[in-house]
């Protein structure tokens, strides 16, 4: 009966390599009985899961893809029942969100079958609360975002450097600088990465061809991911690209919900609704004020493409000024670190820290009364007094 899967499996496992793992890998409990990685389309979700299959496993697992034919004809359920009885031990599911009853069946299996460990993987946009089981109390879920600075460098320069703690960067960022080492100089292996270094896949395509596969990533994910996952229909889903497009333009963006409504003729509830998806969905970084929890559906104070390469995908000419602020609360938010807008300032991390964002020749002044801890500054090789390079902060995973 899974003699079909198995044969697909050895089809997929054979080319997968140890040569480079993602971060994330050494951060996940892979013990535990069920739990998902999520991420945007090209951050390398099924990679990961293959790497974890052929080097940690092997004997009494199983890695299936939901649109695999087989499942034309056959359940999660059946298929869970079949390599339980067969004795198998660990089931790998990837892209689970194109499974209708995904929630009900994880649901059936992890009550029914407690001998048996499941891993899946699934879009940025799932919510293991939706669905028509919530998942939350039998399964975590981890996001595998793109490459760090740190990561790019090692799968596109083959050049292994380590993670750094923030509270390092903060309270030592010249000495690390000292012991790192670089494959050239860092400055244009940054402003590289910046334009097409995120996502893995870069590295096999030419620029033109990666931009081009890029904004098919951001189009399936709102035709095929977001639409499933929310309901969302053909109509609604031009909407949301109307948006982003409009978005894109101006990032990072203070938000006027009511300037932006009229503009797209829509509810000012509707507009705030699709904001929210689309920070689900991988595409866009909200950010916020408060540092004690978002109520659902809050208005965010400030909106932000989720990654660099973006910025290059859907503008002619970031502007700089957005690449930097941009880079800078996404590879903060990757490394699991608190991030908010403060009252003056660019942001304000962990409740701790005030960083403001900017090139070389920025001053460190404020508005009265505020001085923010540290200038993070793009276009500088080494640290001094309380400025540290934009770039370090991508080695924080």
């Amino acid at each position: 009966m899974l003699d079909p899967l198995y044969a697909f499996q050895e089809v997929l496992v054979k080319p997968v390599s140890n040569v480079f793992i993602r971060s994330l890998a050494r951060r996940i409990n892979w013990k535990q009985r069920m739990f998902g990685i999520k991420g945007l389309r090209g951050t390398g979700k099924t990679t990961l899961l293959l790497q974890y299959f052929k080097y940690q496993l092997r004997e009494n697992a199983l890695y299936v893809t939901v649109d695999h034919p087989w499942f034309y004809d056959n359940t999660l359920l059946e298929l869970a029942e079949a390599f339980d009885k067969s004795g198998g031990k660990v089931l790998l599911i990837d892209e689970i969100h194109k499974y209708l009853r995904w929630s009900t069946e994880l649901k059936n299996i992890y009550d029914g079958f407690p001998g048996l460990q499941v891993i899946f993987t699934a879009s940025s946009a799932l919510d293991i609360q939706k669905g028509e089981a919530d998942l939350s109390r039998r399964a975590i879920t981890y996001t595998l975002g793109g490459l760090s600075f740190r990561e790019y460098l090692a799968l596109f320069h083959q050049h292994e450097l380590p993670i750094v703690r923030l509270e390092e960067v903060f309270t030592d960022a010249l000495h690390i600088i000292r012991e790192l080492s670089f494959p050239g100089k860092v400055l244009p292996l940054f402003h590289h990465y910046l334009k097409a270094g995120y996502f893995p896949f870069a590295r096999s395509e030419e620029e033109s061809d990666f931009f081009v596969k890029l904004n098919q990533v951001i189009n399936t994910t709102l035709e095929t991911d977001l639409a499933l996952m929310e309901n969302y229909s053909a109509g609604n889903i031009t909407k949301i690209k109307r948006l982003l497009g409009v978005l894109a333009e101006s990032v990072p963006f203070t938000p006027n919900i009511s300037a932006l409504a009229s503009k797209m003729q829509l509810g000012r509830d509707t507009v705030n609704t699709y904001l929210h998806h689309l920070e689900k969905a991988g595409l866009l970084n909200l950010l916020y004020r408060s540092s004690r929890g978002v109520a659902a559906l809050q208005k965010p104070d400030k909106i932000f493409l989720e990654n660099t390469n973006f910025s290059f995908a859907l503008q002619n000419q970031p502007d700089t000024g957005s690449l930097r602020e941009t880079f800078f609360l996404n590879q903060l938010r990757h490394a699991g670190h608190a991030v908010n807008l403060p009252d003056k300032g660019d942001f304000f991390i962990d409740r701790k820290w005030t960083i403001e964002v900017g090139g070389v020749g920025k001053k460190d002044k404020q508005p009265v009364n505020t001085k923010a801890d540290f200038l993070v500054l793009d276009n500088l090789e080494t640290a001094y007094q309380n400025r540290i390079p934009l770039w370090l902060f991508g080695f924080l995973y």
